[in-house]
């Protein structure tokens, strides 16, 4: 009805979601440390750390660039898991040491 005062349950879960519960959305019962909540202050250094962290290293002296390699190659070196590009750097920069003209 136009202009009715009552609200839909679609409205009022909303505004359920606008405002936290008294108590918070979750009660720590202070058995498990690591279900803890963080304090807000937790949280920001959480997040300062993550920004500090992101993208290249400070004095990376590494270039992208975009390169084709046999499919084999790539499923070998994947296959090895994390860290499967800084091994395949490595290899190369192997191949490097022996097979330089100087």
């Amino acid at each position: 009805m136009p202009g009715s005062k009552t609200r839909t349950n679609r409205e009022k879960a909303l505004l359920a979601m606008k405002q936290p519960p008294a108590g918070g959305y979750f009660v720590w019962d202070g058995k498990d440390e690591d279900e803890r909540p963080l304090t807000k202050q937790e949280m920001e250094a959480g997040i300062a750390e993550a920004r500090a962290r992101r993208g290249r290293p400070a004095g990376s002296n590494k270039s992208a660039t975009t390169i084709r390699f046999d499919e084999e190659v790539l499923a070998a070196f994947r296959a090895t898991g994390r860290g499967w590009q800084t091994r395949m750097n490595n290899a190369l920069k192997d191949w490097l040491k022996t097979h330089s003209p100087n």
